[in-house]
């Protein structure tokens, strides 16, 4: 239908604008303090970016893209996350020359056709950080830090940190191999994509939301018994750095993440009021990523993102967005048709001074057009009376208390400027 919005689309109204302003700035703000500079990536890619960054085998790329032909006749796909983009990026603008890391951050729409769902539409919005160039624990732990500073600096309380080490390919290889022996027996009961995933990424299994195949998977071997020294190293390091820093979170052999790219350190932040949807934020680290991407060497990189419909719903839950003052300095109030051109004259001269001001464009009764300042919640009303305007006056209102005086047109701008300091 013409009239409504693609399904597992919204529109963000005017009076919604305000508190997504607010979840941009509190994200902005400490973005800055860490360090982090914001990138604008393409809303659409190369399909293959997507295929060869996110992985064949995961739900995203085999079922939830969005994925059309060109007049070009070349496979473009509306970025369904941004991490890939952003390495993208980073090869494309030769970052990796610089020695310094590069940190990224990044606000803007995703696309994924999947079931729409509270706080989860079709096109969704993230915020996320990209950290590339650096190898060491220090920035798992920094990242995670930032992630978590924002949503208590939001306010959000009962949040809960999961933390994992996935392993690199270097111990991988042998987690595989006890993956399959364990679920071999059951794999007849498996869900079909869980077939699928059995020969080409036995990790995802832990990842199904299935009930039959989590039940199935519970004591299934744990990556952690098949970590190298390296990888068993970081995770320890990543875990002393945040128990430093007073954070506290909790270990879960079964936290894998959705996409193939991740190594070593993997998170998710859960808020337990959201129910069965908890995950508000969740990353980790790729290293191997850039070379994926570009063939070029490999690069360290770490990264998350967060969703903003779903954080915006769990503060609007709590209750927990601020209240925002909608009101306008002034409403100019115009009797009489033949005295609209030198108001309207003296409400671009008041907006050039900066204050907030509005008017009736269709300049109807006296009686409307106060009705209409009330509604636009004026802290005052200017009313150019036929006589007052013959002496170079204007009538003031204080819509507070309803006093009025006579001030001259000349004056409006000092006279607005001293009442709302």
């Amino acid at each position: 239908m013409l009239t409504s919005a693609p399904r597992g689309t919204k529109d963000i109204m005017p009076s919604e604008v305000n508190n997504w302003r607010y979840l941009e700035g509190v994200v902005r703000d400490i973005c800055a303090k860490y360090g982090y500079k914001e990138i604008r990536t393409p809303v659409f890619e190369h399909t293959e970016l997507f295929q060869r960054g996110i992985g064949d085998t995961t739900d995203v790329v085999e079922k939830e893209m969005y994925t059309f032909t060109d007049r070009g006749n070349r496979s473009i796909t509306l970025r369904p996350e941004n991490t890939a983009s952003a390495v993208r990026a980073y090869v494309e603008h030769k970052l990796s020359k610089d020695e310094a890391a590069t940190k990224f951050f990044y606000i803007g729409s995703m696309f994924r056709y999947d079931r729409p769902q509270a706080g989860r539409l079709r096109e969704f919005h993230q915020f996320g950080i990209e950290a590339l160039g650096v190898p060491g624990p220090n920035v798992d732990a920094e990242i995670i830090l930032l992630a978590v500073q924002v949503l208590e600096t939001l306010g959000l309380k009962d949040l809960k940190l999961k933390v994992n080490s996935v392993g690199c390919p270097n111990c991988r290889p042998g987690h595989r191999i006890k993956l399959q022996e364990f679920f071999k027996p059951n794999f007849d009961v498996l869900c079909a994509d869980c077939k699928s995933r059995y020969d080409r990424n036995p990790l995802r299994l832990l990842d199904c939301k299935v009930p039959k195949c989590q039940e199935v998977g519970v004591g299934a071997p744990s990556l952690e018994e098949c970590l190298c020294e390296d990888c068993k190293a970081h995770f320890e390091g990543v875990k002393e750095l945040l128990t430093a820093a007073g954070v506290d979170y909790v270990v879960d052999h079964n936290l894998v993440r959705g996409l193939d790219y991740y190594t070593k350190t993997a998170f998710e932040i859960q808020y337990s009021p959201l129910g069965a949807q908890s995950a508000v934020c969740g990353g980790g680290r790729y290293d191997g990523l850039v070379q994926e991407i570009s063939g070029d060497e490999a690069r360290p990189g770490i990264g998350f993102a967060m969703g903003m419909e779903r954080v915006l719903l769990a503060l609007e839950k709590q209750n927990l967005l601020p209240d925002f003052d909608e009101s306008i300095d002034a409403f100019v109030v115009v009797p009489k048709q033949d005295l609209f051109t030198q108001a309207f004259k003296t409400v671009m001269e008041l907006r050039r001074a900066g204050a907030k001001v509005e008017y009736d464009y269709e300049t109807k009764s006296m009686k409307s057009q106060m009705k209409k300042a009330n509604k636009a919640q004026a802290k005052f009303t200017i009313i150019f009376g036929e006589d007052e305007v013959s002496r170079g006056c204007v009538t003031l209102k204080d819509m507070s208390n309803s006093e009025q005086k006579e001030v001259a047109i000349v004056e409006l701008i000092q006279e607005l400027t001293v009442n709302n300091s």
